[in-house]
């Protein structure tokens, strides 16, 4: 009998060959499709021209796969998101928006943009237009930038609260949103269920700029915060032991809530990899990441054997070991592109250890300015080599982009069906 959904992805993250591949597409905002592709397959596989796609990550302008489209496609896992965007922007009081590209799409109601001086967009910390912008769109481009509002910093000055703003425990609004959500996944039994664990990310480098904050303080440029991992590391240390203590309390009340509704939990989006190596040193992630993740990991197993998930874009091969010693379960994106991230090489050497969740196949390249036959191929090929004995979900490496033509999606899923017979 073939599996449901659920069935399917719970099979996968124990290592056992399920039914056919399973497939994630809009589950985290690291999986999901731009708006503007998710349009154009609603009106190719269901034809209504009607339909507006809501954007429901508004920093990458991610669209939502809704209920008719995630059962056309074959797609088996959906995810609770938290309650705020990266502009804190909150996904509700939707209204029409039209992308550069022409795109019809709903977006949240306080998604407010102003032009901006190269005829793009500005967009604002909880659309609030009275404060300096904190994103910008390029004229044609796709997606949002952060912009940076780094504060002059006097060392002599540097308070770690000032870079624990973001964090706090939860309110009684986002009580109330992760039991809606509860309540939603409890509607989709049958599906696969994700959880993104809101503010258990250290030194995400999406977060650092605080996007969704009015006034930022403390050390909020990229290229100084990565500076700060070496030169001021007992600051950055204190910050994330005070991010860590109210994550887990945090996690203690998701797990409360949540129970055995959810199968896989999202912890963190940190990058540690480039597309030619590591992006910091594999010493610096054991002395200052490492021992934060295993607590987080440590406290969802405990507690709710959620399976844990870390995206991390780039050449991450000489960190699997301790991911792996951290707890991790799930890699994404398994960006094989990279440097040492061959599929073949990562399925034989650590597909007994790790689910890989992403590596399908390459949205830089084949997804953007492929033929839809490289496409189908690739896909195939990658289902052969990660999904033997399970251990894989179906995802791209990383998001797909606004750019991707329709027919190299249409053979993407083809292929996926193809894989099953």
């Amino acid at each position: 009998m073939p599996m449901t959904s659920r069935e399917r992805l719970q099979r996968t993250l124990n290592h056992q060959q399920p039914d056919r591949v399973c497939v994630d597409f809009g589950a985290t905002a690291v999986t999901g499709i731009h708006v503007s592709v998710v349009h154009r397959l609603r009106l190719r596989v269901l034809g209504d021209t009607s339909w507006r796609v809501k954007v429901i990550e508004p920093y990458q302008m991610l669209g939502e796969v809704d209920d008719e489209l995630r059962a056309a496609l074959g797609i088996d896992v959906i995810g609770a998101l938290p309650r705020k965007s990266l502009f804190a922007t909150e996904a509700r009081d939707w209204k029409p928006f039209t992308c550069f590209d022409g795109t019809p799409c709903l977006v949240p109601g306080q998604f407010n943009v102003a032009p901006a001086p190269d005829g793009g967009w500005h967009i604002f910390p909880e659309g609030d237009t009275s404060v300096s912008p904190s994103g910008h769109m390029p004229k044609g481009g796709y997606f949002f930038d952060s912009i940076v509002r780094q504060e002059p910093i006097d060392d002599d000055k540097l308070d770690p609260a000032n870079n624990l703003e973001e964090f706090g425990l939860f309110g009684a609004e986002d009580l109330t949103h992760f039991r809606e959500r509860k309540q939603w996944l409890e509607a989709h039994k049958a599906s696969g269920a994700m959880l993104v664990v809101p503010g258990a990310a250290f030194g995400d480098i999406a977060l650092v700029p605080a996007p969704f904050l009015k006034h930022p303080k403390g050390i909020r440029d990229v290229e100084e915060w990565y500076v700060s991992t070496l030169t001021r590391r007992d600051y950055v240390r204190t910050v994330f032991e005070k991010q860590c203590e109210i994550a887990l309390q945090n996690i203690a009340t998701l797990t409360g809530i949540f129970g055995d509704t959810v199968q896989a939990a999202m912890v963190t989006g940190t990058d540690f990899g480039t597309q030619r190596g590591p992006f910091i040193s594999l010493e610096a992630y054991r002395d200052l990441f490492k021992p934060f993740h295993k607590q987080v990991n440590d406290l969802i197993h405990r507690r709710a054997g959620w399976k844990t998930f870390i995206h991390s874009c780039g050449s991450v091969y000489q960190f699997l070991p301790d991911f792996v010693e951290a707890g991790f379960d799930i890699l994404n994106p398994v960006q094989c592109s990279a440097a040492e991230m061959g599929a073949a090489r990562l399925k034989k050497e650590f597909g007994k250890e790790l689910v890989f969740w992403g590596g399908g196949v390459d949205t830089q390249h084949t997804m953007a300015v492929g033929a839809p036959e490289e496409v189908y191929r690739e896909v195939r090929e990658r289902i052969d080599i990660f999904n033997q004995d399970g251990g894989f979900v179906f995802d791209a490496i990383h998001n797909i982009q606004g750019n991707t033509p329709i027919e190299n999606m249409l053979a993407l899923f083809r292929a996926i069906k193809d894989s099953g017979k």
